[in-house]
């Protein structure tokens, strides 16, 4: 079967008509016609009734209109993979981050590709490290920015691993919080105190799980929420204190004080792939646009 023939069909069944097609497709109704006859002698089937003066599908005709959109949309998936591997990057690129690195890595970097690339799509999913290291496994996510640290999936030899920036976990205090203002403060000294978590076996739930038991003490949880402006604004209105990432601190938004810990940690924020063949142009170019290889790996701010 001709997939030319094919789309003309599968246009007559979304157009309703024979002229609609012929206009869509810059050709005579009668071309279409022709065409579409020639398709029914290769299937050896009736793909088309007349009814007045006008012709529709006939059963078999729907059936096989409706496959063909699926059987074209794939090969049309295909063919802009094909052209990923060529010099100019397209086609769909899946983008896992966390929540924290969408805003201040992925948009900025999608924004770019789109100006830069017109034939590339990125599509940006929300994935904790948790969800987004499987995720990249089975194929459901090509690229997935994470972290080195996170113990409880481990990146292994079948990825590969682009190093982005380094960001120091912070504990996060209301304004004119005792440890607002000073040096790097003993955690041990705020076991008695609210706090706010992230959701039960999240990343950063689990990291500040381990960092107070480290101080040795059980902290008092208040709240979980996983969106960190939630965590913030509880913070900010002096409910809580928080252990977070300073890339997740917008100081232009919310009015919270942040102080290093005396013993400091800092994760390695990364792009992983899968290992194998060489990434397509598509994949390579997002990669580029995530991290200039001039430079070395920023400490992120924590302004």
């Amino acid at each position: 079967m001709n997939p030319w023939r094919l789309r003309l069909l599968s246009q007559l069944d979304t157009l309703g008509t024979v002229r609609a097609v012929a206009q869509a497709a810059n050709l005579s109704p009668s071309s279409v016609s022709q065409q579409l006859a020639v398709l029914e002698s290769e299937t050896r089937t009736q793909l088309l009734e007349r009814t007045g003066r006008r012709v529709r599908l006939t059963p078999a005709g729907l059936i096989l209109a409706r496959r063909a959109r699926a059987v074209l949309d794939h090969m049309d998936s295909v063919e802009a993979e094909l052209r990923g591997f060529g010099e100019e990057p397209a086609g769909l690129v899946r983008l896992g981050a966390f929540q924290s690195a969408i805003h201040t890595m992925a948009v900025p970097a999608v924004t770019r590709l789109k100006r830069a690339h017109p034939h590339l799509d990125v599509e940006v999913l929300q994935l904790e490290p948790h969800e987004s290291m499987p995720a990249l496994r089975v194929g459901d996510a090509d690229i997935i920015i994470t972290t080195t640290d996170f113990d409880e999936l481990p990146l292994g030899p079948d990825l590969d691993l682009v190093p982005l920036a380094r960001d120091p976990i912070l504990l996060v205090v209301p304004p004119g919080h005792p440890a607002a203002g000073r040096g790097a403060v003993d955690l041990a000294a705020y076991a008695d105190e609210p706090w706010a978590f992230d959701m039960p076996q999240s990343y950063m739930a689990n990291l500040a799980l381990r960092l107070c038991r480290q101080s040795r003490f059980e902290p008092r949880v208040v709240c979980r929420f996983s969106n960190y402006m939630m965590t913030l604004q509880h913070v900010e209105a002096g409910l809580s204190i928080a252990l977070l990432p300073g890339l997740t601190v917008d100081r232009s938004r919310f009015r919270v004080a942040t102080t290093e810990l005396a013993a400091p940690l800092t994760r390695t924020i990364t792009a992983a792939v899968r290992r194998g063949s060489p990434p397509r142009a598509a994949v390579r170019v997002v990669l580029e646009a995530l991290r200039d290889p001039s430079e070395e790996l920023p400490l992120l701010s924590r302004e």
